[in-house]
């Protein structure tokens, strides 16, 4: 039965880690971002989000997140993450519709990665940011 089902692959979908300045609590903030650079809506995103490091056996709580619709060329913000956090792997499982397909990949940040010396400029956020593999 499974087998059967077939999913497409992921093309033009993008996650990223932008640091931002937080005008609020006047410190610098880790956001995570997905990006829609295609020509056509996303619908029911589904995002669930995790890290953790096999090595220590440390994992943090999974978090679940939902888009109705994400317009073409945009993007969302999905969730602030902590500076904590950023010594962990993360990754994103991303869920979603286009059309009457559904699409599904996981996102990866590995640990360490996630840091200022990697930042480099993305133009559709037009902020500076990691891209996730």
């Amino acid at each position: 039965m499974k087998k059967d089902i077939q999913i497409p692959e992921v093309s033009n979908v993008y996650v990223a880690v932008a640091k931002e300045y937080n005008e609020v609590f006047k410190c610098e903030d880790w956001n995570a971002y997905i990006i829609n650079t295609k020509e056509v809506d996303l619908e029911m995103i589904l995002i669930v989000s995790k890290g953790y490091n096999e090595d220590r056996g440390i994992k943090t709580a999974v978090l679940r997140h939902k888009i109705e619709k994400l317009p073409a060329n945009s993007f969302a913000k999905i969730e602030l993450i902590q500076n904590e956090v950023l010594k962990l792997t993360n990754f994103f499982d991303i869920t979603f519709f286009e059309g009457n397909n559904m699409f599904e990949k996981k996102y990866v940040f590995e640990k360490g990665t996630i840091k200022e010396g990697n930042l480099r400029q993305i133009s559709v956020l037009n902020k500076r940011g990691i891209l996730a593999k």
